[in-house]
């Protein structure tokens, strides 16, 4: 488990694979993600990049500043429906591309972004619609 802000910034940015796992892997309270976010801005990707990121930091992240943070939350899978339909919406096309992808985006989300005004979301919303369709 991580303990604290400062022992995931050592862990991302180590050169050791093991240390880059545990980044990506481990746990944290939900008080030590926030500080990470609050203290760390260059960490908050990393922190929508681990698989155990609760859902409450997710949220907070879906409102970053930074399009990629938003990006980021938009490919994880266990963002959650409200936070994919949010997103879904961004100003950023790439943030909404990314929710087209998202094996969990609600379907009429999909659908949504299938018609978006920028082509490359829509494309790849009708991609992921074609694909589903052939399963």
């Amino acid at each position: 488990m991580i303990q604290s802000a400062e022992e995931f910034v050592r862990l991302r940015t180590s050169s050791d694979p093991l240390d880059y796992r545990r980044a990506t892997h481990d746990e944290a309270t939900e008080d030590v993600w926030r500080e990470i976010v609050r203290d760390y801005p260059a960490m908050r990707e990393w922190v929508a990049n681990n698989k155990t990121t609760p859902p409450a930091v997710l949220r907070i992240l879906a409102e970053d500043l930074d399009p990629k943070v938003r990006m980021t939350v938009a490919m994880v899978r266990r963002a959650g429906e409200d936070i994919l339909r949010s997103l879904a919406a961004d100003p950023d096309s790439s943030v909404r591309r990314a929710v087209a992808f998202n094996a969990k985006a609600p379907a009429d989300v999909v659908e949504r972004l299938a018609e978006d005004s920028c082509d490359h979301v829509a494309e790849g919303a009708r991609s992921r619609l074609h694909r589903a369709e052939k399963k």
